[in-house]
Parts: C-alpha cells; sequence; structure tokens
C-alpha cells in the first residue's frame, strides 16, 4: 500500500480475522479501537480484525508499508 501524506485508508468495519502489516518507508499511524500507534520503517504491526480499524500516513512524504490480511476481505 502506497499513502500519500495526510492521506488514511478507510476506516474498516470489524471483521473476523488478523491483520498484520511491515512498513517499508516513512511511518504510518494504527487507529485500533480509540488507540493510535506509530510505526516505523522497519517495524512491523498485527492486530485482530474485531475492532474498527484504520491506518494513516502524518508525515510529509508518501508512506509505503505491506498489509496482509486473513481470511482476506476483497
Amino acid at each position: 500500500v502506497e499513502l500519500e501524506p495526510e492521506a488514511s485508508t478507510t476506516s474498516d468495519i470489524p471483521q473476523e480475522g488478523e491483520e498484520f502489516g511491515y512498513v517499508l518507508e516513512r511511518k504510518i499511524s494504527l487507529c485500533i479501537g480509540n488507540k493510535q500507534y506509530l510505526c516505523k520503517k522497519g517495524e512491523a504491526f498485527y492486530y485482530s480484525a474485531g475492532i474498527p480499524h484504520s491506518i494513516s500516513n502524518k508525515g510529509k512524504g508518501k508512506a509505503k508499508f505491506l498489509w496482509i490480511s486473513t481470511p482476506p476481505n476483497f
């Protein structure tokens, strides 16, 4: 996934499954429920998809990250 500066994914509705990611460039902010987490280049993240969640780019450059979900919801 590539996110432009100040962009974010749509807030995913809770679903059955798990999500994992790895930040390739820059940093991203994870919003999981009512908590925020910052992930930088080279860091991974994992969470249960059973609560509302979204990812945003608060930086000044394009952020790139891998985002894997199971079961796939696309």
